[in-house]
């Protein structure tokens, strides 16, 4: 009875300690949602800066949180030939250690973009730093290298010439990395211990840097993996195809997946679902021209789908139906996808301005705060703070 009640106590601190990680771009489960964690509002006092450090070079991975560790990557160097994982302590701000190594594939890239441009991810015991090089680091915890692939070496043709950005995601022993691109477009399932390959599968050829998003509805997961084609939803264990969508999709902002709906950026922004009669072909719920995203990705929350148009309108409208609720006019630019937290969303724009807005009624700005640096990368939500990147700094936001 000991043994069972130590196995029960010991998964349900795995559990809670899941949800309250961000393990990956937009969040463990890819909705860019942190409703229930307390930020500040407020954030024109710099009281509301808990800790900054500085960066070894450029990067528009976001960063991610895996229990008390903050992990963010970094490219530098004349070529950009250097790739850096760097771990941060949640509390203090103090580096904890770095690894760096050398990419074996491409490093062009568009001068907006990087190297460094992939978000890494977690399983909550590895960590899976992926860059536009085609190389994928899997470390410990404690910064240990458990194994490596340049993906280069075996695909030589996978690149693009503005650069790759697709972020990998984890879902339970296979690590999903997209490389699709004009040539030689697959995307991939690694065995998160040994990083040998479980699946691979051939993709549009054409350059695209969406992420992949978890899709977990009626006791399934899959992925859901975007594309100029369309969607794909594959299973993450055998690499097979559950159901698709055909219409196209954008090759920049990324799907997002709520209650059995993928919400995608395809003619404006279009609501899917698995067919009631044919499972296996997506039906629409609902389509809206009015809707179409900007570079920053779709959420959903409080019944609403959020949108950021280009070039700084950020858009509510019902999940349901896609009516529009209210816009509101933003200033500046957006790479950043915005997040959800405290019940409010927290937005960045290109130039270093966050907005903080409460999506009530018709939209209000409560607070705003400026950086100082260009912000391309999205937040990250845990533990009652928010990290945010730029190229040269990692900023905690937090209450006094």
């Amino acid at each position: 009875m000991r043994l069972v009640a130590f196995c029960l106590t010991a998964l349900l601190v795995v559990s809670l300690t899941a949800d309250a990680d961000w393990r990956s771009f937009r969040g463990s489960a890819t909705n860019s949602l942190a409703p229930e964690e307390q930020i500040p509002l407020d954030w024109e006092s710099d009281d509301v800066v808990a800790w900054s450090a500085e960066l070894p070079g450029r990067g528009l991975s976001c960063p991610i949180v895996v229990g008390d560790k903050v992990v963010v990557t970094a490219s530098s160097g004349y070529r950009q030939g250097q790739l850096h994982v760097l771990c941060f302590a949640a509390v203090g701000g103090e580096l904890l250690w770095e690894r760096t190594f050398w990419a074996t594939g491409r490093t062009s890239s568009h001068p907006k973009t990087c190297v460094a441009a992939p978000t890494p991810s977690s399983d909550g015991e590895r960590i899976f730093a992926t860059y536009s090089s085609n190389d994928v680091a899997c470390l410990d915890l404690e910064g240990n290298l458990l194994w490596y692939r340049g993906l280069t070496y075996d695909y030589p043709n996978a690149s693009n010439s503005l650069g790759m950005s697709s972020s990998s995601v984890v879902v339970g022993g296979s690590l999903v990395v997209m490389v699709e691109n004009d040539i030689d477009s697959f995307t991939t399932g690694l065995d998160t211990r040994t990083g040998e390959e479980l699946w691979r599968i051939d993709r549009p050829q054409a350059a695209n840097w969406t992420s992949p998003a978890l899709w977990s509805h009626d006791g399934e997961d899959l992925v859901l993996l975007q594309s100029s084609a369309g969607v794909t939803a594959v299973d993450p264990v055998t690499g097979e195809t559950r159901w698709s969508y055909g219409d196209g999709a954008s090759t920049v902002p990324s799907l997002v997946a709520s209650d059995g709906v993928a919400y995608v950026p395809s003619n404006g922004l279009t609501a899917i679902r698995p067919g009631q009669n044919t499972p296996e072909v997506a039906e629409i719920v609902w389509q809206e021209g009015g809707l179409s995203p900007g570079t920053s990705s779709p959420l959903v929350f409080d019944d609403s789908v959020f949108v950021l148009s280009r070039p700084n309108v950020l858009i509510r409208a019902e999940a349901g139906t896609g009516e529009e609720q209210w816009k509101l006019r933003l200033s500046g630019n957006f790479s950043s996808t915005p997040v959800v937290a405290t019940g409010h969303l927290i937005c960045f724009n290109e130039e270093g301005t966050a907005f903080v807005v409460d999506p009530a009624e018709s939209g209000r700005i409560v607070s705003t705060r400026e950086f100082g640096e260009t912000i391309l990368a999205t937040p990250a939500v845990a533990d009652d703070a928010l990290y945010i990147r730029s190229d040269a700094h990692l900023w905690k936001i937090a209450a006094p």
